[in-house]
């Protein structure tokens, strides 16, 4: 019989084994098959016991590789009992250099549910009002609720503008600024309750699942022009906030006004390991988010 020399015996006892891949490393895996065309759209996947021998690990670490990659919507038919089958149209789940960008609302949901498949959750949000991730967390929290996903902590960074400064959006079209100006109080409503609902979701899993969960706000001295997304220290998501001119009902009177819907701003997506381009600029936005944190930014608390 031929040993392996990896654990072959020294004096009676064996060598130690090499570290046990972890569930994101068998998904990474799993996912650059899916993107070279190795695994095929609709082919069928290996079984989660094939899979398991093939990468030496227990199947509830396929399994978790296997629930990253369906809420990437590059798997479907993952909790069917047989085995998983590549999406039809994979590609447009993709991140990295092959992704399409895509609106916020289609492209932001699917990574922020990939990323509550990890053990450790963090994001770190830079936005104007946080609607467009409180709309993106309603899956992973669907899930989570239904047994699907199971962190056990989750930390959540937002900056957001300051209340006290002159926006440069939203603004009425005619420049007027008074102490009562109506799209400021309209836009720090929207603020404070899009904040607030979104920091009780989250809170709540303490009491649900046991979760530990942070939720932490800073205020910007500045408007941002536009919205980033960085998700498990290995992914960015990039929109440009584009301004239009619009009319908006506000207290029963119709007003001009100069403003940008980030829920349908394009979503470009960036992830580590896909490229120079793509590792630098998650490093990069990382290090962006960080400075801003930590210098500039102040204490925001969000009541009226």
């Amino acid at each position: 019989m031929v040993v392996d020399p990896e654990h072959a015996s020294v004096n009676g006892r064996k060598r130690p084994q090499r570290p046990q891949r972890t569930h994101r490393e068998v998904a990474d895996e799993l996912r650059a098959r899916i993107r070279s065309g190795v695994l095929r759209p609709g082919q069928r996947m290996p079984t989660q016991a094939q899979l398991a021998d093939e990468f030496g690990v227990e199947r509830g670490v396929v399994r978790q590789a296997l629930r990253i990659l369906h809420a990437e919507q590059l798997l479907t038919n993952v909790s069917k009992g047989a085995p998983a089958k590549v999406a039809a149209d994979p590609v447009r789940a993709l991140t990295g250099p092959a992704a399409p960008p895509l609106p916020t609302t289609v492209a932001l949901a699917p990574r922020i549910a990939a990323a509550f498949a990890a053990e450790h959750v963090e994001i770190d949000a830079v936005c104007l009002t946080s609607i467009s991730l409180n709309l993106a967390l309603g899956e992973p929290l669907r899930q989570i609720h239904a047994g699907r996903l199971k962190p056990a902590k989750v930390d959540v960074r937002i900056l957001l503008p300051s209340r006290d400064i002159d926006l440069a959006f939203p603004v009425p079209v005619d420049g007027s600024r008074h102490d009562d100006d109506t799209v400021h109080e309209r836009w720090l409503l929207q603020r404070n309750a899009q904040g607030q609902v979104l920091q009780h979701n989250l809170l709540a899993l303490r009491a649900t699942h046991g979760i530990d969960v942070r939720v932490s706000f800073r205020a910007l001295p500045f408007t941002p022009p536009v919205k980033l997304y960085l998700l498990n220290g290995t992914e960015a998501l990039f929109a440009y906030y584009t301004l239009s001119r619009r009319e908006a009902q506000i207290d029963h009177e119709s007003l001009e006004m100069y403003d940008a819907e980030g829920i349908r701003s394009m979503l470009f997506a960036f992830a580590q390991g896909a490229g120079l381009r793509d590792t630098t600029f998650v490093e990069q936005s990382h290090l962006w988010f960080n400075a801003l944190w930590e210098t500039i930014s102040s204490e925001l608390v969000l009541t009226s």
